[in-house]
């Protein structure tokens, strides 16, 4: 069913682990009523211990709180942790527990990054629970207020269900508290689109239109440049018919240096149809927004064909001139700090360099073809 767009939201943008980590956990720790938490990839560690201790310190004081980690991305959380947030009350799940009898199945991962408090305020971005984050790397969050934080309610207690283990009764509230609706002077037209395994393409069929439909200005910024046939055609028709289209991807410092070299295998197309590509350097970059004129998408998504294809994603679309504008500068503030890639030096690089590109290429390719 097509994603609704909801107005009269409030959706805000929160740039910088520094700034969305102390706010996630300042709104844990005022949660009265309920927390809903989903996690991707989690390692035992300092940064998951303050996470851990805001969730059970709200568990103690009565307020109900729900996990769901994914099975994979949580395999280097001890076991240490997950019987302490049990033992505070937090009831804990797993999301598709490995198993060798399925093993196609087990491709599919919930990469979704999500925060529920009180089923009023919605948070979602691309953060992860690892002490690499602390400082070293840099995120985007956005914090949601008014009518779409239904969305949100819908989706983990869909996911809740759907991941009950034999014997485990905890359950989540749908209700939606009356104080979530909008207030007076929220205009944000919003809606939540996700991606529900190989079956669901919502994210991309969006994606896509928004693409093709762009008129002045296509503008994305990912860490993880590994785009199917369809999306490069999109760009490059758009960049022929006259759109300013620029690509921000993460540069040196990257944490999957084979993933950069099968993206950049693609540079020489791209740059031959007029886009602009950057490559972020002062640190490693791992935000994934995508701006369409005055449509913006921004979430969990790193708009590859794994997070496309087989990944539970969820991201925010905004249709606002203000939210944008935020989103714009925030691209060309780091645009000023990449290093541009210039057709003259993309044609003489060395081979080497082509040699990287064209082993990972191939392994990316047959990944995908996993599919």
């Amino acid at each position: 069913m097509e994603p609704t767009w909801k107005h009269g939201n409030r959706i805000t943008l929160i740039p910088g682990s520094e700034r969305f980590i102390p706010e996630l956990l300042e709104a844990i720790d005022q949660a009265e009523e309920s927390v809903w938490f989903e996690q991707y990839l989690i390692e035992s560690g300092r940064m998951t211990r303050r996470f851990f201790d805001a969730l059970a310190r709200a568990a103690q004081r009565g307020v109900a709180v729900r996990v769901v980690l994914d099975s994979f991305g949580a395999v280097s959380l001890g076991q240490r942790e997950r019987e302490r947030l049990s033992a505070a009350g937090v009831a804990l799940r797993h999301y598709n527990p490995f198993m060798m009898r399925r093993l196609r199945r087990n491709l599919n991962r919930n990469h979704r990054k999500m925060l529920l408090v009180d089923r009023r305020v919605a948070y979602t971005g691309g953060y992860c629970l690892t002490d690499d984050y602390l400082g070293d790397w840099f995120d985007v969050v956005v914090r949601a207020e008014g009518p779409v934080v239904e969305d949100w309610i819908t989706l983990f207690a869909n996911l809740w269900e759907s991941s009950r283990t034999r014997g485990d009764r905890a359950n989540v509230d749908r209700e939606r508290p009356a104080a979530s609706a909008s207030a007076p002077h929220w205009e944000m037209s919003a809606r939540l689109v996700h991606n529900e395994g190989p079956s669901d393409k919502s994210i991309r069929h969006s994606l896509h239109q928004r693409m093709a439909m762009t008129k002045q200005r296509l503008w994305m910024y990912t860490p993880y440049f590994l785009p199917s046939r369809q999306l490069r055609r999109l760009i490059c028709d758009a960049a022929q018919r006259g759109v300013d289209v620029r690509l921000l991807v993460a540069g040196t410092g990257h944490d999957h240096p084979s993933v950069r070299y099968a993206g950049q295998r693609h540079y020489g197309q791209l740059l031959d149809a007029g886009i602009r590509i950057y490559e972020y350097q002062p640190r490693f970059t791992h935000a994934k927004f995508c701006i369409a004129d005055d449509w913006v998408t921004v979430g969990s998504c790193n708009f590859d064909h794994w997070s496309l294809h087989w990944n539970l994603e969820a991201n925010v679309e905004v249709e606002h001139p203000d939210f944008t504008a935020t989103l714009c500068e925030l691209f060309e503030r780091h645009t000023v700090e990449s290093k541009p890639i210039s057709p003259g030096d993309w044609s003489s690089r060395s081979n080497v360099q082509r040699y990287r590109e064209r082993l990972a290429a191939l392994i990316s390719a047959w990944l995908a073809g996993l599919r």
